[in-house]
């Protein structure tokens, strides 16, 4: 069973920006990025793979956010730049057990899951 914790979220103004960190207990496959608003269904915002480090992002934040991994600390990273009101959610660190993955962004691609980390945006 791999543990994931994420930290970094906080309340920040438009246009500002917020690094997402999320510590793995264990090495991984592919990671990746999901956050969920209030009553809306939970989307990906980017994802990582293993070895190459392939990269997916969310057309809404493409241009606005990196994602990458530390392999050396099992630690992942989301730079959020550029925030909007929208981009206020919960944020989840999620954990694949392959390195590839068909559809990067979706959910049920993951199989850990951290607690969240809560980004708000304020206008």
């Amino acid at each position: 069973q791999v543990q994931l914790v994420e930290s970094g979220g906080g309340s920040v103004q438009a246009g500002g920006s917020l690094i997402l960190s999320c510590a793995a207990s264990a090495y991984t496959g592919g990671m990746g990025w999901f956050r969920q608003a209030p009553g809306k269904e939970r989307e990906g915002v980017a994802s990582i793979s293993d070895g190459a480090g392939t990269t997916t992002y969310a057309d809404s934040v493409k241009g606005r956010c990196t994602i990458s991994r530390d392999t050396a600390t099992n630690t992942l990273f989301l730079h959020l730049n550029s925030l909007k009101p929208e981009d206020t959610a919960m944020y989840y660190c999620a954990a694949a057990r392959v390195s590839r993955l068909f559809d990067p962004l979706a959910p049920g691609q993951y199989v850990y899951w951290g607690q969240g980390t809560q980004v708000t945006v304020s206008s």
